[in-house]
Formats: structure tokens, C-alpha cells, sequence
């Protein structure tokens, strides 16, 4: 096991956006805020995307201008093109996300375009990023399974993470959209990868549909994998994958790493007060076992 890894935090972004409550500005500030005071050294803070398709993030503009940015703590946001981009820089952003699909027909259900097309959206936005030194990451999502397509070639995931890597991203996250994957099938799918790319750029993303997040986190742990993203309370979904579960909760994956001896920075028993703090003002519970379980120890 390492003796560190980094947990990127996606509640605020992938989590709310799928979220059929929602909550204020000023509330997604103080959720932010909570999160980097408990420890999470990347924050995903909102997306400039089309207001339309995704309300939950209309206010992204209003989120940043409210947020205290605390020193070392990164809070980057997604964008889907240019347009997504010029917003993010009058924001002040300096780290965006960006995405793309190894299956064409959740690229065609997700953004409208072909998996080519959608790499061609982001060739300005790279250029654009490279010349005002902001950095940029990468997402693949489907790479375990695609809710149309079923199972995904194992190259297909490889011709597109390369595809972000080659066109300047520090870093891919690879997305089991829909939470499809098994322990063997994640690593059969990592060594594959590995074999052709640097594990070193690579970071995992894993949503708990079957109940497998964790289990899976932990073999992409043994493969190399030492970024994870994930969400406090286990927020959100994929609002372009029908039947996707939540993404892995924060709580869970540091309670896990915790008893293996795995340092992240991040307190716990933080993670599990905000966990039902956000939930609450969803109008929930979280879905957690952690949370659950560590609610009546965590004066909350």
C-alpha cells in the first residue's frame, strides 16, 4: 500500500448536478468551504455548462465569486467547449475539467456530438488553457460499461484517454459511469491500460450502482492508481446514464484507506458532519454506511 494518496472531490459538481433538490449559492460555498477545512486538497467547485440541460450549475459564476479560497486547496470546474472556457477564465479559474466518452453513443446521449467531434471541441480550449497556463483534466466516462452499449473495448477507453493525455492533460480520470464494474474486470481493464500508458496520469472514478466502489477503489489502489475522485454523502449520479448510483462517498473511501494505513489529510468524522449537513439540505439522508454508522459519534 502507499503511504498517500489524493482524493478529488466531485460533490459540488458531479455530485449536486444529478441532485433532484437543490440548494443556494451561498449553501454550495459553505459546502465547499467545509470540505477544503476538512482537508480535501481538490474541490471541484461547479461547470459552465449549458443552464438548460444542467440548472443545477447555472450559478457556477455566483459559487466562485463567493468562495474563500484557502491556500494549497484547488478548485477546478468543468467545461464542455470555448464558450464553457471564456466563463471559467472571467471566473478566475485556474483548473479546468474536461470530458469525453469511450462509448459514441453516450457521447451522442451526453454532448450531442461523436467521440472525434467531442476531442475536437476541446483543441481550443487546450490551446487556450496551454497559453494562459491553466491546467487541465481529463475525464473518460463509460469505461467499464455503457448503459446503451453495454461492455467497452478495453481500446477504445485506452485510444481516448490517450487522445486527453496527448492533448495536454496532467492527469485522466477514468469514469465507471454507471458503476458496472467488478474487482476483476477493473483490473483487467487498469493492466491493459498500463501497458500502454503512464499510470502515473491516470486517477479513477467509481460510482457504487452494485455496491463494488470501494472494492474496486481497492484494486485500482494495487494497480497504481494513487488520485481518487469522490463525493461526500455520496452525491449524485449521471444524468445521461439511466440507472447510474451515486458516486463513491468521501466517507467511505477515507474510512477504507483509513484502516489500511493510507494517509489522505482528510478528518472523517469532518466528512461525516458535512455528509449529513448537504443531505439535509437535499432533503435526505446520506446514502452512506459510514455516515450512517458514525452519525451518533460525530456531534453532528
Amino acid at each position: 500500500m502507499p503511504d498517500r494518496v489524493t482524493l478529488v472531490e466531485v460533490g459540488p459538481r458531479d455530485g449536486l448536478q444529478n441532485e433532484k433538490g437543490q440548494i443556494s449559492a451561498a449553501d454550495k460555498c459553505t459546502l465547499i468551504d467545509r470540505l477544503g477545512a476538512a482537508g480535501l486538497p481538490v474541490i471541484e467547485a461547479g461547470a459552465f455548462v449549458s443552464p438548460k440541460w444542467v440548472p443545477q450549475m447555472a450559478d457556477t459564476a455566483q459559487v466562485l465569486a463567493g468562495l474563500t479560497r484557502r491556500p494549497g486547496v484547488r478548485y477546478p470546474v468543468l467545461v464542455p467547449n470555448d464558450k464553457g472556457y471564456a466563463a471559467a477564465r472571467a471566473a478566475n479559474v485556474d483548473e479546468i475539467a474536461v470530458f469525453a466518452a469511450a462509448s459514441e453513443t453516450f457521447s451522442q446521449k451526453n454532448i450531442n456530438c461523436s467521440i472525434a467531434e467531442s476531442l475536437e471541441r476541446f483543441a481550443p480550449v487546450m490551446a487556450a488553457a496551454k497559453a494562459d497556463g491553466v491546467k487541465v483534466r481529463g475525464y473518460v466516462s463509460c469505461v467499464a460499461g455503457c448503459p446503451y452499449e453495454g461492455a467497452i473495448a478495453h481500446k477504445a477507453v485506452i485510444h481516448v484517454t490517450r487522445a486527453l493525455l496527448e492533448m495536454g492533460c496532467f492527469e485522466v480520470s477514468l469514469g465507471d459511469t454507471i458503476g458496472v464494474g467488478t474487482p476483476a474486470r477493473i483490473r483487467a481493464l487498469l493492466k491493459d491500460i498500463k501497458a500502454e500508458l503512464p499510470v502515473a496520469k491516470l486517477a479513477a472514478h467509481f460510482h457504487d450502482t452494485y455496491g463494488q466502489a470501494v472494492a474496486n477503489l481497492t484494486v485500482a489502489l494495487d494497480e497504481g492508481i494513487r488520485t481518487f475522485d469522490s463525493s461526500v454523502g455520496g452525491l449524485g449520479g449521471c444524468p445521461y446514464a439511466p440507472g447510474a448510483g451515486g458516486n463513491v462517498a468521501t466517507e467511505d473511501v477515507v474510512y477504507m484507506l483509513n484502516g489500511a494505513g493510507v494517509d489522505t489529510g482528510v478528518n472523517l468524522d469532518e466528512v461525516v458532519k458535512i455528509a449529513w449537513w448537504v443531505s439535509h439540505q437535499l432533503g435526505r439522508e446520506p446514502v452512506s454506511k459510514v455516515a450512517k454508522a458514525k452519525k451518533a459519534v460525530c456531534s453532528l
